[in-house]
């Protein structure tokens, strides 16, 4: 989101929302949709499942993203086996338990450093053993580092 867009948002967020169609605010509607139409699309999507004991699994992990446990260890934490997890899980999903689990992290991440928490910040809260191992991570899924994303996101390019 650029800074306009922010700021248009926030300006709006405090006018009335029965505004004159000729007056200021009018035009700043305007301006609004101008940039919602130019603004760049993430495709972050993080597909959930629905099946009730997938849903116990994702529950628990959004609740503790640092624990690194395998998937076996959470598959019996939810009472099926390992291979009823991850056929469950490629098929309400289409990611296997590590690339659901690694795209979880992004979302998080992205969120936290929208937030202004620190990539050490979020690497320790995600549970990875150090920055640059989250940085790796990061990466390797969205092919830039956390800074120069959060730069560009910042930028609205």
């Amino acid at each position: 989101m650029s800074t306009l867009f922010r700021e248009l948002l926030f300006r709006l967020a405090s006018r009335p929302a029965q505004y004159d169609v000729d007056g200021p605010d009018a035009r700043l509607v305007g301006v609004l949709l101008d940039e919602l139409a130019a603004a760049k699309v993430e495709n972050h999507r993080l597909p959930m499942p629905t099946e009730p004991r997938l849903r116990r699994l994702v529950e628990a992990i959004v609740a503790d993203p640092a624990d690194a446990s395998s998937a076996d260890t959470w598959a019996r934490r939810v009472g099926i086996g390992e291979r009823t997890l991850h056929r469950l899980l490629v098929k309400e999903t289409g990611l296997s338990f590590v690339r659901w689990r690694q795209r979880l992290h992004v979302t998080l991440a992205i969120q936290r450093m929208t937030r202004g928490a620190s990539v050490k910040q979020v690497a320790l809260e995600l549970g990875y053993a150090s920055a640059s191992s989250f940085v790796t991570m990061f990466r390797k899924a969205l092919g830039t580092s956390p800074a120069r994303y959060m730069a560009h996101r910042l930028e609205g390019t």
